[in-house]
């Protein structure tokens, strides 16, 4: 069988229960085709880099994928055919990831940087203007 990665983006609208719903019809698509879905990743509900339907939000969902190409096709049919479901996109890889995605140890990293102790200037950054000419009226 043949391994790929999907990713598909659901409306803003949507609670995450529901994206966690439309997960499970998905992945028992792929296992009454046949496959079996090694990962499964909820990314969260994050900002689009522009207008899809009208949202400015989407709940992303990662699916690393072990299933032959008709089941693959059902899924994608059943995705065209969902209105919360606004984008996806299934790619063909040699190999699948292991353990969490770049995007999930992005978050992790994020939320073990804190305030970010050490460094100078507080919420400027770290500029700092240095003395000013007086003022002319």
């Amino acid at each position: 069988m043949a391994l790929y990665e999907h990713i598909y983006l659901a409306r803003q609208d949507v609670s995450p229960t529901q994206v966690e719903e439309m997960t499970a019809a998905l992945t028992a698509v792929i296992t009454e085709g046949g496959g079996k879905v090694t990962k499964n990743e909820y990314w969260g509900l994050k900002s689009l880099s522009y207008r899809i339907k009208k949202n400015r939000k989407a709940h992303y969902t990662l699916l690393n994928l072990d299933a032959p190409h008709q089941a693959i096709a059902e899924m994608e049919r059943q995705m065209g055919i969902n209105e919360d479901i606004l984008r996806f996109l299934t790619i063909r890889v040699d190999e699948l990831e292991e353990g969490p995605s770049a995007m999930m140890q992005k978050r992790d990293r994020d939320d073990d940087r804190g305030d970010r102790p050490g460094r100078p200037g507080g919420d400027r950054g770290g500029f700092d203007r240095g003395s000013r000419p007086p003022r002319r009226f």
